[in-house]
């Protein structure tokens, strides 16, 4: 019998169907003009585009085209982050280095997050409707994880963020994975007389939560911050009761302790030990005080709009609509663990008080999930004979849909802009300083820059970062001889304090790129040797804009701050 205010299931296919379809065709859009810049002019001032794609796949890039992915003494973050640089690096093997082949594999992490969360929803789609139901019963179909993917496919924030060769999209990705892994786990496992296939079948999601656990660290260490989500839906897997979630969660996390130590133990702590521990002393900042607590949770929370200016109110409303209007919805335990999930990174967020668009990425996945499975229990009655929705109900379904109709056309808008202009200033700038340095046969084609990795990645040209690195720079640059120097719109005075006891720098050529006023000139610097007894040139070092800084070493000093 069909549910009073329900849709008829073949209508509901048929509207499904052109939901995915449509999410499929902003997907393969996110393929289009991969080498193009970060857009410019638009809401999210991020440096990670001029340094993160280069930096986090430094090992994959330097393994091909040095033979070797390990420079001593410079910034080497694959000693601690492994994952990315791996799965890079099996990539560049039949497509060779480039740009446009890192970003597409980001955007194939994309599709997979979408059809990852279409999955996770599916697998507990209108539980806190039915709150009799258990998840091994079949759920009545909702339009709620087609909703979700497409809100995600067409998210202008997204589209800038999943195109991009960086390490969030990947821990979103394994974060969605081992929440699905977590929802099949048994809690009878191996307590049970069974055959040994079906014992073998018991295990695979145990395994797989074993491995993913680590993976997600290894990717981004911040992954310890989401995995409450995980245990949450292992929690209630166990139904709610201690010794079936130790029988779920001892054997996972057993697995993944002993995996992150046998990494640790036969790679790190025998080889790079220092650049390990630089990573993690290079992040260890955090702005938040006692007396500056409230601003910066404040600003924590209000800049979740970058996610969206409809779709972040959508999302805050639907949490407070599950914790605190409809306490019954947190019965489906998907949405305590969303819930989990935005409320561990943001608490992250707000302990490093480093607000960049790039992180929010993290956020926005589960907090756009929560929209529609939250939303969809408005217009699905709990019991199957019950009457007709109420007024108020009809009124704001009515409301909700068409808000998320809305949301959705703006974004897809915003979205095709962005498809329809892309700025090709930064690849072609660095195409003209491959041209220079190649032309040049008496410097040496090393590049010494901030953004010396992406250039790497975009032209082939051998680099070492001008900012992080176990390596003092000023031995750093002794060591190695760099020939050129690349600095946005000026040299600090830090890098010619370090460059000019044995290099004279010499201005060739500046080129206009991407839209940040603290870097928007490009200027390439030829390394000549040093002439005895001219004094460097000082120029002072202009100010970062606290939203501005990255997240290792960015943030201006006592000093700097003084001025």
């Amino acid at each position: 019998m069909k549910r009073p205010g329900s849709i008829s299931s073949p209508i509901l296919r048929i509207v499904e169907a052109a939901l995915l379809f449509v999410s499929a065709i902003f997907l393969i859009l996110h393929a289009f003009h991969l080498s193009a810049d970060f857009p410019n002019h638009s809401p999210w001032m991020d440096w990670a585009k001029y340094t993160d794609e280069g930096w986090y796949g430094d090992g994959a890039i330097r393994h091909f085209q040095r033979g070797h992915w390990y420079v001593p003494g410079d910034f080497n973050p694959a000693a601690a982050l492994p994952v990315w640089p791996l799965l890079e690096a099996a990539l560049f093997r039949f497509t060779g280095v480039s740009l446009t082949a890192a970003r597409g594999l980001t955007v194939a992490i994309f599709g997979l997050i979408l059809a990852a969360s279409y999955l996770l929803l599916r697998r507990w789609q209108n539980l806190a409707a039915t709150p009799e139901q258990t998840p091994n019963q079949k759920p009545a179909k909702t339009l709620a994880p087609a909703i979700a993917v497409l809100l995600l496919a067409v998210s202008p924030f997204c589209y800038v963020f999943t195109r991009m060769a960086i390490l969030e999209p990947l821990l979103i990705l394994l974060t969605l994975l081992a929440l699905l892994a977590a929802s099949y786990a048994t809690p009878e496992q191996g307590i049970e007389p069974t055959s040994l296939r079906n014992r073998l079948q018991q295990s695979i999601p145990i395994v797989s939560l074993g491995l993913l656990l680590p993976l997600m660290v290894l990717t981004k260490t911040t992954a310890i911050f989401l995995l409450p989500a995980i245990g949450w839906i292992l929690w209630a897997r166990a139904e709610y009761r201690i010794r079936p979630f130790l029988r779920l969660t001892l054997p996972a996390g057993a697995l993944a302790v002993v995996t992150w130590i046998a990494y640790y133990a036969l790679i790190i702590r025998p080889h790079f030990l220092d650049d390990y521990r630089y990573l993690f002393s290079a992040n260890a900042y955090t702005g938040i005080t006692p007396g500056t607590a409230l601003s910066v949770l404040g600003d924590t929370i209000t800049d979740g709009l970058w996610i969206g200016n409809i779709l972040y109110p959508l999302a805050l409303l639907a949490a407070f609509s599950a914790l605190i209007l409809r306490p019954r919805l947190l019965r489906n335990p998907l949405i305590p663990a969303l819930l989990l999930w935005a409320a561990g990174y943001a608490f992250f967020l707000a302990y490093h008080n480093n607000l960049q668009p790039r992180y929010y990425l993290v956020l926005a996945v589960p907090l756009t999930l929560l929209i529609p499975i939250v939303f969809s229990t408005l217009w699905t009655n709990p019991q199957p004979h019950s009457q007709p929705l109420s007024p108020l109900r009809r009124l704001a379904t009515a409301t909700i849909v068409a808000v998320v109709a809305v949301l959705t056309v703006t974004d897809a808008r915003q979205t095709l802009h962005y498809v329809r202009t892309p700025d090709y200033t930064f690849t072609t700038a660095a195409a003209q300083i491959r041209e220079i340095v190649s032309a040049d046969h008496t410097h040496n084609p090393l590049i010494l820059s901030i953004s010396g990795s992406n250039l790497s990645l975009m032209t082939g040209l051998p680099s070492i970062c001008d900012d992080f690195g176990t390596m003092d720079l000023a031995v750093r640059v002794r060591a190695y001889h760099p020939g050129w120097y690349v600095a946005w719109n000026q040299v600090d005075d830090d890098k010619m304090d370090a460059l000019a006891p044995t290099y004279h720098l010499q201005r060739v050529a500046a080129f206009p790129a991407m839209d940040d006023p603290e870097r928007n000139l490009l200027i390439l610097y030829r390394l000549d040797p040093a002439i005895p007894g001219t004094p460097p040139r000082r120029r002072h070092k202009a100010n970062i804009p606290r939203l501005l800084q990255t997240n290792f070493g960015q943030q201006p000093s006592p000093i700097q701050l003084e001025h």
